[in-house]
């Protein structure tokens, strides 16, 4: 690319100075945060884990994951610096593997993102209507759903900041009722509430320990979102590795110590039979024991706050990788604009809550249980493609050393390195247990996981006969 020509999307910032959003460290870990939704990943994640995994061993598979995910942002970090934050994994892919892989990496993004903020609309909307009726209010699922989609999409219409002020609020109840909830086990149990027995070689170790894993990894989604949000940070080259790193390091101390506490609640040696007889209401029910009835309703409410943070987050997100690819030429151009105003991607904004409205009213319409065979499917998918992507972005990284970008041998090679092995683990794990994931036997959700590499094959094609996308040498300095 030559000085004369117009940079591509992902690494232009057409927002003047004086009018960034101004995005700090801790906001962009707060709308992060959001997306990974701690308590809903406590309350329908874990149980999953206790049940079908290695049982008290979960908290060190949490720990685990965290550390391969540490391992991931550690390199990530290396091109989102280069990249200034902007375009995420379809700016790293070409950076690191060129223009053709990177338009494949764009349409993948958009799927896996797209599925999992549907996915989640509907799990807001089925869980929403749970806790309404077990306080005798009857509201359909989807017309919860279509409440949380219609304040979504006036919050995706307007600065980021609005939105990251909100997330702040509601990050801050959700993640207050669970130390209030591990406060309360401590205090009970004093240290046994740490039983050593989840850390030992042969809880560990033991039968189900893949599972365990694949459900840690599925608990993370959302963090690597900070790589989108570079225009409207005050200093996108410190602040999105910052608050990356920061949230990796928040949210598997805060996984970990909290399924730990859990396991000491209820005992090492009958956690697997409580959590398969007691599934999602695992943690109501210690709500209950441990705070008291009104306890156990405040978890119930802040796991409905937590699926709205958790959507508006997503929602953000896939918003912002539309604008990237469209104003790339990769979809139709108007949906890359920015608002004059808000300086949002408001158009894709719009789109993508169009697209959640009708997903939701297709599922409606089909008949379709709007948690096992909606939320629970399409999370499934996005969440495969979101890792897909995590293990292909930390393999830019060791691509730009046929660049000759030499950034130290732990940050470099090593790091990523150990993020290629551990997310490439990952994903094959989350396609050998797809059916544990969403839930579904079904032989076409099943074949699901195929549209991933048919997406990514058909968008290096396009890339090669148009010519389209971001260049590879755009980031060299």
């Amino acid at each position: 690319m030559t000085s004369t020509q117009t940079p591509p999307a992902a690494v232009r910032d057409d927002t003047p100075p004086s009018a960034r959003t101004g995005l700090s460290t801790r906001h962009i870990l707060f709308v992060i945060v959001a997306a990974a939704a701690p308590l809903s990943a406590m309350v329908g994640t874990v149980p999953l884990a206790f049940a079908s995994g290695n049982g008290a061993g979960v908290p060190a598979a949490f720990t685990v994951a965290g550390l391969i995910l540490l391992c991931f942002s550690t390199g990530y970090t290396v091109s989102t610096r280069r990249t200034g934050g902007n375009g995420g994994f379809y700016a790293s892919v070409a950076d690191g593997l060129g223009r053709a892989p990177a338009v494949g990496v764009g349409y993948v993004a958009l799927i896996a993102y797209n599925c999992a903020t549907i996915g989640i609309a509907g799990a807001l909307g089925y869980f929403t209507h749970l806790v309404l009726a077990a306080h005798g209010i009857n509201v359909s699922w989807a017309l919860c759903a279509a409440v949380g989609i219609a304040l979504t999409a006036v919050l995706g219409y307007r600065d980021i900041g609005v939105s990251a002020r909100l997330l702040a609020l509601l990050m801050a109840c959700e993640i207050g009722v669970l130390l209030v909830l591990d406060i309360a086990v401590l205090g009970r149990h004093g240290t046994h509430a740490l039983p050593a027995a989840s850390f030992s070689a042969s809880e560990v170790t033991g039968p189900g320990l893949g599972v365990s894993l694949m459900f840690a990894f599925v608990s993370f989604i959302g963090f690597e979102s900070a790589a989108l949000y570079g225009n409207e940070a005050r200093n996108p080259r410190r602040s999105v590795p910052r608050a990356m790193l920061g949230a990796v390091v928040l949210i598997t101390g805060f996984y970990a110590l909290t399924s730990w506490l859990a396991v000491g609640a209820i005992g090492s040696g009958t956690v697997r039979t409580a959590a398969s007889e007691q599934m999602g209401n695992l943690f109501f029910n210690l709500g209950d024991d441990y705070l008291g009835s009104a306890g156990g309703t405040c978890l119930q409410v802040m796991l409905c706050t937590s699926m709205f943070a958790a959507l508006l987050a997503l929602h953000s997100a896939t918003n912002r990788y539309t604008q990237v690819i469209a104003a790339d030429g990769l979809l139709p151009r108007d949906l890359g604009a920015l608002h004059t105003r808000h300086h949002s991607p408001h158009r894709a904004s719009v789109v993508q809550s169009v697209v959640n409205a009708l997903a939701v009213t297709l599922a409606l319409v089909a008949g379709l249980d709007p948690y096992a065979d909606f939320a629970a499917v399409t999370l499934g998918l996005g969440t495969l493609g979101i890792v897909v992507l995590q293990a292909l972005a930390a393999l830019s990284v060791l691509g730009l050393r046929r660049k000759g970008v030499a950034h130290g041998t732990w940050r470099g090679l090593v790091a990523p390195l150990l993020a290629v092995v551990g997310l490439g683990a990952s994903v094959w794990l989350i396609v050998y247990n797809f059916d544990l994931v969403t839930g579904s036997r079904s032989a076409f959700v099943g074949d699901l996981p195929w549209l991933f590499p048919v997406v990514f094959a058909g968008g290096l094609v396009y890339a090669r006969r148009t010519g389209r996308g971001l260049a590879s040498n755009t980031f060299d300095r």
